[in-house]
């Protein structure tokens, strides 16, 4: 008999052992339960003891407090792989975007310690971090930074003795617990391959994965979009490293199709490589990075694709010029709505927003939206995908990518009997973003629960302002 056959008839059985016991913490009644691992898409209810899911049910459970979820979507809750917000208060808009787990694994932070150490309970959602090569380079190299490289750790390559400096920094943030390694070659381009490669070998030696910004391609213009897929490819293959690749409709814009059979046929031949993208055309990053270094002469077209978000206007050669003396955050239009549609209906894609801190008119669409764009755009309107395939892509496959390095994320994603309580219940008619590159601090709309380990933190579609349940998901130390 068929696993799904079993489980479905195992749902229509009352659980007559689970009455018998205390009566569950929160009860979801009649809600539509899918859960992407087994599979299961039908009518249930859930009940939740101590942060965790403790029955799935067919018929009642008894109670204190209830859920009418009938008419909903109940899934267990968003995780997001991609994430640069340092100010808890930003978390809320993830929620409010059904993520109940956030990761700054793109580009990673050199002192892992400290990243969890300034979070510890404060957090409204579940939260890791990677340690970053760019970081760490950029420590080293006394690079002066605010957050990418903008000196010596961009465009000097490392001495044998900084390149011994890096590869400990790396190796003390996996022995500390970091969830993997960050690396954001496009921002780091006088590393040399050799130094990548020393720090793939460091992240297998510790059974972590590499999340990369790949080298050349961004939306700031690359001239070979495909080169710095297949370097990740390359260093994934000789050091047996599992690569996650960012953004892959922003890395590879045109090119993404192409990018995309590359990594399907990487891993047809046993390469570990995942990617993942962002429902949005435009894409963002700090004016004075390496990514503008050549840009002092462009034409008034490829200028105006820049967009300054502190005041939304479009961008000029001579405010090019002075923003870049300043720096802060532009928006890159360069994409395509086509480029987008191929990344958000591949199912080799996962989705993660790339987002970062809200703070009025700085910011990017993502941060509060990206989830709820792919739910009602592209899976209510466009029906370029199914909901439990669009689900799998932001639950179940994102835990897969961590779980080997940190099994505690083998309780997440899933919607079973002792996972934890991360869950979402949305309204699949109504749920939509309502950010905007000119006003990207608008919450999404359709989300009328969201728990994180077992406590609300959106309830009734109303975010629980205060509540900070979420907790540290960190590899074991060394």
């Amino acid at each position: 008999m068929h696993w799904r056959l079993i489980f479905a008839l195992l749902m229509a059985l009352p659980l007559h052992a689970a009455r018998a016991e205390p009566p569950f913490d929160l009860v979801i009644d009649h809600g539509r339960v899918i859960d992407p691992e087994t599979g299961f898409d039908g009518i249930a209810t859930l009940g939740l003891r101590g942060g965790r899911i403790a029955a799935v049910s067919a018929g009642p459970l008894d109670g204190p407090e209830h859920i009418d979820a009938t008419g909903l979507v109940v899934a267990p809750g968003f995780i997001n792989l991609h994430w640069h917000g340092v100010d808890p208060a930003s978390d809320y808009y993830e929620a409010m975007d059904g993520v109940t787990s956030t990761f700054e694994l793109e580009v990673g932070v050199p002192d892992v310690d400290r990243w969890y150490d300034e979070r510890a309970g404060r957090m409204p959602i579940n939260y890791g971090v990677a340690v970053g090569h760019a970081g760490v380079r950029m420590a080293v190299m006394h690079d002066p930074g605010e957050f990418l490289p903008s000196g010596d750790a961009a465009r000097r390559p490392a001495s044998e003795a900084e390149l011994a400096e890096i590869s400990k920094g790396v190796e003390q943030g996996l022995r500390r617990g970091a969830v993997g390694v960050g690396f954001g070659l496009a921002y780091t381009p006088a590393a040399t391959h050799w130094e990548i490669m020393q720090m793939f070998r460091i992240a297998a030696r510790h059974g972590a994965t590499a999340f990369v910004h790949i080298r050349g391609a961004s939306s700031a213009g690359s001239s070979d979009r495909e080169q710095g897929l297949l370097e990740v490819i390359a260093h994934s293959a000789v050091t047996g490293t599992p690569v996650h690749v960012a953004h892959i409709n922003s890395s590879g814009q045109g090119a993404t199709g192409r990018m995309l059979g590359i990594i399907q046929e990487a891993r047809d031949h046993g390469v570990d490589v995942t990617t993942e993208c962002y429902p949005y055309t435009a894409g963002a990053t700090r004016i004075e990075s390496f990514l503008f270094d050549s840009w002092m002469d462009k034409s008034a077209a490829d200028y105006a694709k820049l967009q300054w978000a502190a005041t939304g206007e479009r961008l000029t050669r001579e405010s090019f010029l002075r923003y870049r003396k300043v720096g802060g955050l532009v928006l890159i239009h360069a994409n395509s709505e086509e480029v987008v549609r191929i990344a958000v209906a591949s199912p080799l894609t996962l989705f993660a927003s790339d987002g970062f801190d809200v703070h009025g008119r700085q910011g990017h669409p993502r941060s509060a939206g990206t989830y709820s764009r792919v739910l009602g755009r592209y899976v209510r309107e466009a029906k370029l995908l199914s909901l439990p395939e669009a689900l799998r892509k932001m639950t179940l496959e994102p835990a897969r990518r961590l779980q080997a390095r940190v099994p505690s994320m083998a309780a997440k994603g899933r919607l079973q009997v002792g996972a934890d309580a991360d869950i979402v219940v949305f309204d699949p008619e109504t749920i939509e973003d309502r950010a905007t590159y000119e006003a990207p601090d608008r919450f999404a709309a359709g989300m009328r629960h969201v728990l994180v380990n077992g406590q609300f933190v959106v309830r009734n579609g109303e975010v629980q302002t205060g509540v900070t349940p979420g907790l540290a998901v960190r590899a074991a130390f060394e």
